[in-house]
């Protein structure tokens, strides 16, 4: 599937800014699944300062704001060519080893609400891999429902579980808490999807991988209940949204900000 994307954030603020910096993880590879025909960035408002790899491989840069300025744009475009594989992503080559993945952090923490979910997952939690996580996820998107306005950047796994409401970030965050109970390696992955009634949205998406053992690595969608198809891309790779944010930052003053993104997904 050739699949084109447009994706703009635009960070507006209500009194001159003296500095900010912004880290940027929006640069897609040619991977399993996905081949990179163009990408292109372009910063309004900002300069880049630097660019490297992570400890995941992303390509992160780093842009800071023009002095005294109101507002800064990040702009993205390119052709991305995707195929189907099943959700699997297999083995790959990583400066990280797979106990990393099982690290918890803030927002993966489990807790009192992960156990009773795990709980609630019962003897079924005992068959094979794949459709242990497949129930697992069913059982999330079940509990907690998708609804915007509900959570934010911070929520915890535990939070948006017992707030019994969340969006992809919250569902990929509670999946891993759970995975990495069960013993299995996880990880958060940021990235863009082909909505099939919409171009326009206002949001990337986000979900999870988790490492089966004679597959690799392999995605779970808990907020659409499937595996990744060729309607994703992947971009970034964390343990959590902090490590693969498409954009996190910092700035210096007290003016508020306001964030407006235009994202087009299409064949």
């Amino acid at each position: 599937m050739h699949l084109k994307i447009k994706h703009t954030t635009r960070y507006n603020y209500d009194a001159p800014v003296s500095y900010a910096l912004q880290q940027i993880r929006l640069v897609p590879h040619s991977q399993t699944g996905q081949q990179v025909k163009n990408w292109n960035i372009a910063i309004d408002g900002g300069n880049e300062e630097l660019s490297f790899s992570d400890h995941h491989n992303n390509n992160v840069t780093l842009v800071s704001l023009e002095e005294y300025q109101t507002e800064i744009s990040i702009h993205c475009h390119g052709d991305i060519e995707t195929s189907d594989t099943g959700g699997i992503y297999g083995n790959e080559r990583n400066s990280v080893p797979l106990w990393y993945y099982q690290r918890e952090t803030e927002l993966t923490r489990p807790g009192e609400n992960i156990n009773a979910l795990l709980e609630k997952l019962g003897s079924e939690h005992k068959q094979d891999d794949i459709p242990r996580l497949h129930l697992l996820s069913k059982l999330i998107a079940e509990t907690v429902q998708y609804e915007t306005g509900t959570t934010g950047a911070d929520t915890t796994a535990e939070q948006a579980l017992e707030g019994k409401a969340g969006v992809c970030q919250d569902h990929a965050h509670i999946f891993i808490a759970a995975a990495r109970e069960l013993g299995y390696p996880a990880r958060y992955i940021s990235g863009y999807l082909m909505m099939d009634d919409r171009v326009d949205q206002d949001a990337s998406h986000a979900w999870a991988e988790v490492y089966v053992p004679h597959l690799g690595w392999v995605g779970i969608d808990v907020s659409n209940i499937i595996s990744p198809d060729e309607r994703y891309v992947r971009i970034a790779t964390g343990l959590d949204f902090n490590e693969a944010s498409p954009i996190r930052g910092m700035r210096i003053g007290n003016s508020d900000e306001r964030m407006v993104v235009s994202l087009q997904v299409q064949q």
